[in-house]
């Protein structure tokens, strides 16, 4: 195991006084123009520009029955809920998510050494990666609650001490995602302006904002700002298609009030020239299923 290394220089200040905005200084596609993968130059292109890059079908109808049937074994095996990488929700006490699941389960460990995953985030970041998250994401029918407007680099930055934006994320669907089941809602554009939110960082902030955020989200005026200036695009497919974006991209999910669930595994690709070092706005890291302290390159 790789311990973090001391704090670098802060070039995305937030938890201070003020909300304060910082343009990104860091690139978004990190290889050069060329470079072979599994992602095509229009594609790149458009990440680099919207933040993020829709997938038809990344895994197959075969391929999303065996991912299913994991992800119900999991959520409901008593070990697993007992399991502190366990999330549940708070109204109704089901699992809501299950962190560090390329750990748990070797049926997810085979899908984060997929080339058509780790071979895609190789390509946009420009070096061999690690995983610093991953997790099954549960949103049952009938009331699973959504997650509030956020940057996910914002809490990897203070809380994790990622130093920069250099960090990718995947969302595989496994069930189909509709225009109503809450689906993933991102601010195309939005990745190029950091936000630096407002407050300080709770003692433990990790318990109360896998359940419901506090600390580290925008406020109304900011959000009004940016979606007047971006707009808002919401994400639907079939089961089997995926969603890469950019880990400084805004972006939330709304309530799942329907009977039809929505299901996914999420898997955070970080640099290996991009390893955190001490918070930058948090007495100490969180735990490491949630931001990981193993820098071992997937191979």
């Amino acid at each position: 195991m790789t311990i973090a290394r001391e704090r670098t220089a802060d070039l995305y200040p937030t938890r201070g006084a003020t909300e304060v905005s910082t343009p990104r200084q860091d690139p978004v596609v990190w290889s050069p123009p060329g470079t072979p993968g599994p992602v095509g130059a229009e594609q790149l292109a458009g990440l680099e520009r919207d933040g993020f890059l829709s997938v038809e079908q990344l895994i197959t109808p075969d391929e999303v029955a065996g991912y299913r049937a994991e992800l119900d074994r999991l959520v409901t095996d008593p070990d697993i809920r007992a399991d502190e990488r366990s999330i549940v929700e708070p109204k109704s006490q089901e699992i809501r998510s299950v962190f560090e699941v390329h750990r748990i389960s070797e049926v997810f460990a085979g899908l984060v050494r997929d080339p058509r995953v780790v071979g895609t985030a190789r390509q946009i970041l420009g070096s061999d990666v690690y995983v610093h998250q991953s997790r099954i994401n549960v949103k049952p029918g009938f009331g699973a609650s959504g997650f509030y407007w956020h940057s996910d680099f914002e809490t990897w930055h203070a809380e994790d001490g990622l130093p920069r934006m250099r960090t990718i994320s995947v969302s595989i669907a496994l069930t189909e995602n509709y225009d109503t089941n809450g689906g993933l809602m991102i601010m195309p554009g939005s990745h190029q302006t950091f936000l630096g939110c407002a407050g300080e960082t709770p003692k433990d902030n990790y318990k109360k904002s896998l359940q419901m955020q506090d600390a580290g989200t925008p406020s109304d005026e900011a959000l009004t700002r940016f979606a007047q200036e971006h707009g808002i695009k919401l994400f639907t497919g079939p089961a089997g298609s995926a969603t890469w974006f950019d880990c400084n991209c805004m972006h939330g999910s709304g309530d799942n009030i329907t009977p039809y669930p929505r299901s996914n595994v999420f898997i955070v690709f970080n640099s290996v020239e991009n390893t955190a070092v001490e918070p930058f706005a948090a007495p100490v890291p969180r735990p490491e299923y949630i931001g990981a302290r193993d820098f071992t390159p997937v191979r």
